[in-house]
């Protein structure tokens, strides 16, 4: 029997402005020459799998993030599905959910890592009072279990439990990385998202955060949508590659196999830059 998908998305579609007859041919990258609609996700089908790590890649612009802050209910698209496993045994759409149920989806199935830790942290609270938010969120009480959870989440890190009541303004920014992905994993989530997690980092700090990555994955099992510019975070992670531009899928394939025969000229062009 064919493995069920952690997450299914079919034919999401983010636009900006009306839309017109000419859109599907006069579109100059992803705006319509004629009507001037921005198509910033068009038509994007994808599945994670339990335990795969995916990886998206693609130029600023290209619909990378449209589509991470769509599964995460940041942005709300135009069109499309996207079903859960772990919500309405995968035959619901996410997007179709009351905002109780939303919350709900946000605060137990998945994670999310933003790319700014602004977005994703309270930098005035502690490290153990963010982690602890997002359990609370998820309905939990217990605060002796609440501490000994972050605890465990910012050893798994590899952050001091002696930092733990520092807040993450006092943090670098590989650090405050850190802590969002421990808030991140604070509810046993079955889909972590990470957009751009190493980006604006030194090369020192990225190596280190990717680690660590590789080695949450292996400790708890989770699929991962990774999504990145860089290739070279791709390579080192993603299992299967899906690689967008102007809004759209032009390429997907396993990760060696997009790497070492690409068959798209744009893809060619960025395996070519990074070697």
């Amino acid at each position: 029997m064919a493995e069920t998908p952690v997450l299914q998305v079919e034919r999401l579609t983010m636009r900006y402005g009306e839309g017109c007859p000419h859109c599907k041919d006069h579109l100059e990258k992803n705006r319509c020459t004629v009507c001037g609609t921005v198509w910033a996700a068009n038509d994007i089908s994808l599945e994670v799998y339990p335990g795969e790590v995916l990886g998206i890649v693609g130029e600023s612009g290209s619909g990378k993030s449209t589509l991470m802050q769509s599964l995460y209910f940041d942005l709300i698209p135009t069109e499309g599905k996207a079903y859960l496993q772990n919500y309405g045994e995968g035959k619901k759409n996410i997007w179709d959910a009351s905002p109780l149920e939303k919350r709900k989806i946000r605060n137990n199935i998945m994670g999310m890592v933003y790319q700014n830790p602004v977005r994703g942290l309270r930098m005035d609270y502690s490290a153990a009072s963010n982690i602890a938010e997002k359990i609370i969120a998820a309905g939990s009480r217990n605060a002796g279990q609440m501490t000994a959870r972050a605890e465990e989440l910012l050893e798994a890190v590899e952050i001091l439990t002696s930092r733990m009541k520092e807040a993450p303004k006092n943090f670098s920014g590989g650090m405050q990385q850190r802590v969002q992905i421990s808030k991140a994993l604070a509810n046993n989530p079955s889909l972590l998202l990470l957009d751009e997690v190493t980006t604006g980092l030194d090369l020192s700090v990225q190596a280190r955060v990717l680690d660590l990555i590789r080695k949450i994955k292996a400790k708890y099992g989770i699929s991962i949508l990774l999504v990145s510019h860089d290739l070279a975070v791709i390579r080192m992670l993603a299992d299967r590659t899906i690689v967008m531009l102007d809004g759209k899928i032009i390429e997907s394939g396993l990760t060696d196999q997009i790497l070492e025969d690409p068959q798209h000229a744009y893809t060619q062009q960025l395996v070519h830059s990074l070697l």
